[in-house]
């Protein structure tokens, strides 16, 4: 298993660096002046030459790579010229490893940005993540027991509207009636977990229900779908035949054997929503991840791009490394692939 997981982290490390690679060629080698794109929609020719001196765009492509790979182990420093940073040290901006850049257009660094607005992301994906796991696996493996029932067609049926909806009309519905109108939810606020663990749970009570609504609605259909095709194999009437216990026959062999497929479909969700979960941070005037990368392609704010970009393909990367692991773990016969 450590050699299999060790295999898995190897062939991450080399997925991170070459998107890495082609990410920030695509950006700062296209056909566009890359130094055009850091000031934002008002430039002038000053603001140009300005932003290409700081931020280092006047030296090779490569080299530029170079730096920006060194800045996540070591500080970097802006502007990047040795003269000003000796002639003008107080006008300098220390940027602590690991640095992902500077924006000339927020007079800020990239890793800031980020550092405000990721602990909202992560607060709102997690709580829905954890919601729409229980009940979308929960309630999916009881329409798969209660297959043909009341039970499994209401189910059914009310999986089918939620996934029908696009993701802002659930937000908005929600928000205006179970909020605004009937004043059954706290209104949405984000406080930080660290100040108050309750009131950080009750602002983010609403955009848990409505995130968690639309994507248990998927989980309901695959878990019930992938739960019929396994209790039909021979191995569980051998189990019912040996005496188990029905709980043990469903969570242990029929729930074990179907959980591969949902295990690939919930690190993607996760994954995808941890680069960021715009609309309903929109809706919900949430500062996150989603808005932050919103907010700097309209403002052409290219190194927030970028590193954006960057940090979205490392939670994709990663939840997909976490899925690896558990196939091991749910099938052992994967560990030998």
């Amino acid at each position: 298993m450590l050699y299999y997981i060790i295999r898995r982290s190897i062939a991450a490390v080399l997925m991170l660096a070459v998107i890495s690679v082609v990410t920030f060629f695509m950006f700062y080698a296209g056909p566009t002046d890359p130094a055009r794109l850091t000031c934002g929609k008002n430039c002038t020719p000053v603001s140009i030459a300005a932003n290409r001196k700081a931020l280092g765009l006047d030296k090779p492509v490569p080299a530029q790579y170079v730096a920006f790979v060194k800045g996540l182990f070591v500080e970097r420093i802006y502007p990047d010229d040795k003269v000003f940073q000796q002639q003008n040290p107080d006008k300098v901006t220390v940027c602590p490893a690991p640095c992902l850049g500077y924006s000339p257009l927020q007079t800020k660094l990239v890793t800031d940005i980020i550092k405000e607005r990721l602990p909202v992301t992560v607060s709102i994906t997690l709580g829905a993540f954890v919601l729409w796991i229980i009940f979308g696996v929960g309630f999916g493996i009881i329409a798969a027991l209660r297959r043909g029932s009341i039970a499994d067609r209401g189910l059914v049926s009310l999986a089918l509207v939620l996934y029908s909806f696009p993701a802002f009309f659930i937000a908005l519905l929600m928000y205006n009636f179970l909020s605004t109108q009937w004043q059954l939810l706290p209104p949405p606020e984000y406080v930080s977990i660290l100040d108050s663990p309750a009131q950080w749970a009750q602002g983010l009570l609403l955009p848990w229900i409505s995130l968690a609504s639309l994507f248990a609605a998927s989980y309901i259909r695959l878990t019930r779908a992938y739960m019929l095709e396994t209790m039909g194999e021979d191995y569980l009437r051998t189990a019912r035949a040996k005496g188990l216990p029905e709980r043990t026959v469903v969570l242990k062999h029929t729930l074990r054997a179907a959980l591969t497929p949902i295990v690939t479909v919930a690190g993607l969700d996760l994954g995808g929503l941890l680069a960021g979960a715009a609309i309903t941070e929109t809706v919900f005037n949430f500062q996150g991840f989603g808005r932050a990368v919103v907010s700097s392609v309209q403002t052409f704010d290219l190194p927030v791009i970028v590193a954006l970009v960057l940090v979205a393909a490392f939670f994709i990367v990663v939840a997909n490394l976490i899925v690896d692991v558990l196939y091991g773990v749910i099938d052992p016969r994967v560990r030998l692939v």
